[in-house]
């Protein structure tokens, strides 16, 4: 028996992996994270599975029907939204079955700032304009920020920040990064990136929080900052470049 932690991607459910399709589709039971997961994923479950929603459960109960489907001897698909490697909820639950001797496996699901990235055609980045991408949130009510990692610590690095968990604050979020960006720095939020309702707004910190109340948007969605998103003067790769020398295309090409 094992339990099959798989990250179920951003919402489409055709934005799994194959592995983790199949593992859904091979477990008779299935745990999933309530209104995160698309429904039709669990059309995937073999007929007669038990199929849980997760979302009214503690851990403890969560835990309980792990536990029940291991003396059975019944493997378990443990979805959770996005990737497994974010934000999670999932390292107290290893902690958990590593305690109580229950093997499982860990599949990698495509993450939400990918899915935003996608709906907004942009690559985060750019060739002298932003080569690195931060993943970060502010402090809620599940989980305080470390005191290190303040948005005006990873701001002063002036690359693309994708911030999650945020929305209901983002005056908060342009208040701190507008002294580092600017005003006129792009921002583009994507609610339900990749569902059917999927809405973007595109604007500055100037403008984002209005544009922001004015939308009605309230949760699930993810605060896109920095140059790279509006820039168009960057500079090409070298990587394709004419006369760049790689081990697949030795001498440049000529």
């Amino acid at each position: 028996m094992t339990v099959h932690f798989i990250g179920a991607g951003p919402g489409a459910a055709d934005l799994i992996t194959l592995r983790g399709r199949d593992l859904i589709a091979a477990c008779p039971v299935c745990l999933y994270a309530g209104s995160l997961i698309p429904k039709a994923m669990l059309d995937w479950c073999p007929p007669g599975a038990r199929i849980v929603d997760t979302a009214p459960l503690d851990l403890d109960a969560i835990i309980v029907e792990i536990q029940v489907a291991h003396a059975a001897g019944r493997d378990v698909a443990r979805l959770h939204s996005g990737d497994l490697s974010i934000w999670s909820a999932t390292a107290e639950q290893m902690r958990r079955l590593d305690a109580l001797g229950i093997p499982y496996s860990v599949t990698p699901g495509v993450p939400a700032f990918a899915a935003a990235a996608a709906a907004l055609k942009r690559e985060l980045t750019l060739p002298g304009v932003a080569q690195s991408l931060v993943l970060t949130r502010t402090s809620g009510r599940a989980s305080s920020m470390p005191e290190k990692e303040r948005l005006a610590t990873f701001a002063a690095t002036g690359t693309t920040l994708a911030i999650h968990l945020s929305i209901h604050v983002v005056g908060q979020v342009v208040a701190e990064l507008t002294p580092f960006y600017g005003a006129d720095c792009p921002v583009a939020i994507v609610f339900r990136a990749s569902w059917p309702d999927e809405r973007v707004l595109r604007g500055t910190l100037a403008s984002i929080a209005t544009l922001v109340q004015q939308s009605g948007v309230e949760r699930t969605a993810l605060i896109l900052v920095g140059p790279a998103l509006g820039s168009e003067d960057f500079g090409e790769s070298a990587l394709y470049s004419t006369g760049y020398d790689r081990r697949f295309r030795p001498g440049g090409g000529l």
